[in-house]
């Protein structure tokens, strides 16, 4: 088994932290701010017209779908904004150089990743508080799901930043991939309402499973199985780590 340096991985993680952390008005308090005007707007154009949503407070189900979002989506914008922004600036090269083995650039990267999930959606909930109601009917069950999420969302960032060669690949891969799947995949609606084609094709949509757990964690309505989406979310999970290992083992598109 290939033996980690904890100590590295470490300061790599660290040095991720403090990136996103000196930016906090861009990584930190602009999710706030979005989320605040997604749940002004809708509330404004069908709140009053609309007070249920598959038995939940219209007001609580989307507010606790834009919780999950956010932390979905500056997930991802961590860790693809971290290695794209290596690649293109030329600072790769304190990664590559250093002894970092691939696994080790994963954890520390992915760790920031988290990290800055976890933080965005702790600032969006407290803003949120005096317009939803929070009940945490499954506290154990809402850590897994928040860093499973991020793990995975962080892991995507990666894959999209080794992927892309410039900012404009990187942000066609955000507004084709990233934002449809997590706006399509129950954020503000229940999936069951849409055609059965569709509802089909979330059973093998990750962002919905993140989604749906996270709100049944809240309020324990699922709009699939539970079991179902921890089992499809730690896949996904291992798949994407084994991807990304042997991609950066063999230095695709970072070695010249």
């Amino acid at each position: 088994m290939e033996k980690i340096n904890w100590y590295g991985t470490y300061y790599l993680a660290l040095r991720e932290t403090k990136r996103f952390l000196r930016v906090y008005n861009q990584t930190i308090l602009t999710p706030v701010i979005s989320a605040l005007l997604f749940l002004t707007i809708f509330i404004l154009a069908i709140g009053g017209n609309r007070s249920e949503i598959s038995g939940i407070n219209f007001i609580n189900f989307m507010g606790y779908g834009l919780i999950a979002m956010s932390i979905i989506q500056n997930s991802f914008a961590n860790s693809s904004s971290s290695f794209i922004m290596s690649k293109v600036l030329g600072y790769i090269n304190d990664i590559l150089i250093p002894p970092f083995s691939s696994i080790e650039i994963i954890l520390a990267l992915t760790i920031g990743s988290v990290i800055r999930g976890i933080l965005v959606g702790i600032a969006v909930s407290v803003a949120l508080s005096p317009f939803i109601e929070y009940q945490l009917i499954h506290p154990f069950l809402i850590v897994f799901y928040v860093i499973s999420s991020c793990v995975l969302l962080g892991q995507l960032g990666l894959l999209g930043g080794l992927m892309s060669n410039s900012f404009d690949q990187m942000s066609a891969i955000t507004s084709y991939l990233v934002t449809p799947l997590s706006f399509l995949s129950g954020t503000f609606y229940s999936v069951k309402s849409l055609p059965i084609f569709f509802q089909y094709i979330n059973l093998v949509n990750p962002f919905f499973y993140m989604i749906d757990g996270f709100r049944y964690c809240l309020t324990g309505y699922t709009d699939g199985s539970i079991l179902i989406g921890m089992s499809m979310l730690v896949l996904f999970n291992i798949i994407l780590f084994g991807i990304l290992k042997c991609l950066i083992d063999l230095g695709w598109r970072i070695k010249s």
